[in-house]
């Protein structure tokens, strides 16, 4: 089985909103950021010190990404996680805890699955909490897909066999000093499921439906080539700049608007090609590349 789905839980936001975006992503080699392996790194830091903090079996990670920061913020989410558990056995005796636990929610999505980093089942409610390291953007727990599936994956597990009427999901974000919770009837969250995911997750598996480019694009493996993208970064070219010989303060307002998402584009551009130029020998018409000289200054 392959190591990521298609349609992963963690690019849900993605493909939902632009579905022929799964099957372009194919086209392009996975590679590891910095960031997303620093992510990594606290994730198996985190595992091993709640699973030490519940009595169980773990071995330490060694990672050159952790450091005094790193130890702290992991360090948080399990006091999180254990204040949870606390409250929750105020009222149920023996709840149960799951760590990094295997979700399958391909009765809704095809090859979907996914890993919880924690799930817990107690007095009717199951609380699904993910752990978030990055700090570039504010993730919120309200309507996010990525837990959706998540909680309809442990549904899928223990639905039969808990007597489970609410749903709790949890974003842990220490580095954005974030904690977000979404609450839902578990009722509602299957006809979410029957009503908008799996015909959406049908459109995305077989790389049909319309582009729609937006902030989702951002971590797209095919964004700095994505044609739809980069005709609506294009949409300042629709500003008849001669005629009239001044923009109206409308227009530049909505320039404005586009201009830092154009530039980002721009950078991204740029970057891309660069690196294909020096580093794979990719040659652009009208470009070349040539000896840089820097400059030292005592």
């Amino acid at each position: 089985m392959s190591k990521h789905a298609i349609l992963s839980a963690s690019g849900a936001h993605r493909w939902m909103n632009c579905t022929p975006s799964a099957r372009l992503e194919l086209e392009f080699d996975e590679s590891e950021s910095e960031a997303a392996a620093e992510g990594t790194a606290a994730h198996a830091l985190a595992e091993h010190k709640l699973r030490r903090a519940l009595k169980m079996r773990s071995k330490k990670p060694i990672s050159k990404y952790e450091c005094d920061e790193m130890d702290a913020h992991t360090g948080a989410y399990v006091d999180f996680v254990l204040e949870t558990i606390a409250q929750i056995k105020l009222t149920c005796n023996d709840p149960l805890v799951l760590i990094e636990q295997r979700l399958d929610f391909s009765r809704y999505v095809p090859d979907g699955f996914g890993t919880g980093d924690c799930v817990i089942i107690g007095d009717g409610t199951l609380h699904v909490i993910d752990f978030k390291y990055g700090q570039g953007v504010l993730v919120n727990a309200k309507d996010n897909p990525q837990m959706k599936l998540y909680a309809l994956g442990a549904l899928e597990l223990f639905d039969g066999i808990y007597d489970i009427s609410t749903v709790a999901m949890t974003i842990f974000q220490p580095r954005r000093e974030n904690v977000s919770t979404y609450t839902v009837f578990k009722e509602s969250l299957y006809q979410w499921a029957e009503e908008t995911l799996i015909p959406t997750a049908e459109l995305a598996f077989k790389g049909e439906g319309e582009y729609a480019p937006g902030e989702h694009c951002q971590f797209c493996r095919a964004a700095v080539k994505c044609r739809a993208r980069a005709e609506a970064k294009l949409k300042l070219a629709a500003f008849e700049f001669a005629l009239p010989p001044l923009l109206s303060d409308e227009e530049i307002g909505e320039v404005l608007n586009l201009i830092g998402d154009l530039t980002s584009w721009a950078n991204e551009i740029i970057a891309y090609a660069t690196d294909a130029a020096v580093n794979h020998g990719k040659e652009w018409p009208g470009f070349k590349v040539v000896e840089g000289r820097s400059v030292r200054e005592i």
